[in-house]
């Protein structure tokens, strides 16, 4: 089905943005690991797994409207050097990700391509779980404190 050029464009836009999120994610995964965090390492490894998933929901997509994904785009990487910076970066990563689905939704209905639509849905509200994870980190970090908040990601 011959899909609108917008449509893939924005697709392959927010394709960027997931590969960004996976690599930035594995990072901040494997440091943790490497500093015996094992709870933050899991969490955010299952951040970058869904958001694979995220990738290869777009890339079906753009492929179903007979359109090229574009997979070596990557936009900048922000990487942590302590805990509180990879949260904030995270956090600053996912509260884009959400304005930006909210924009191709609305494209996407714009175009009465609700197809698109309903799978932007579906990834926004990923997106939006992500974020609300972010927050309670940080939220547990200003309430306990950092040393007390790492203390219990061992």
């Amino acid at each position: 089905m011959k899909g609108e050029e917008k449509i893939i464009k924005v697709l392959n836009e927010l394709l960027a943005e997931e590969l960004t999120a996976i690599s930035q994610y594995m990072v901040h995964s494997e440091i943790c690991d490497s500093w015996g965090y094992e709870k933050l390492h899991t969490a955010i490894e299952k951040q970058a797994k869904e958001e694979m998933d995220h990738a290869e929901w777009l890339i079906q997509r753009v492929i179903f409207l007979e359109g090229m994904p574009i997979v070596q785009k990557l936009n900048a990487i922000k990487i942590g050097k302590t805990v509180v910076e990879m949260i904030s970066n995270d956090t600053n990563a996912e509260k884009s990700a959400v304005k930006i689905y909210n924009d191709a939704i609305a494209l996407a209905k714009e175009l009465k391509d609700y197809g698109t639509a309903d799978l932007l849905t579906k990834i926004l509200k990923m997106e939006e779980a992500h974020l609300d994870w972010e927050e309670i980190q940080q939220s547990q970090i200003d309430q306990m404190g950092l040393q007390n908040y790492l203390a219990n990601q061992v």
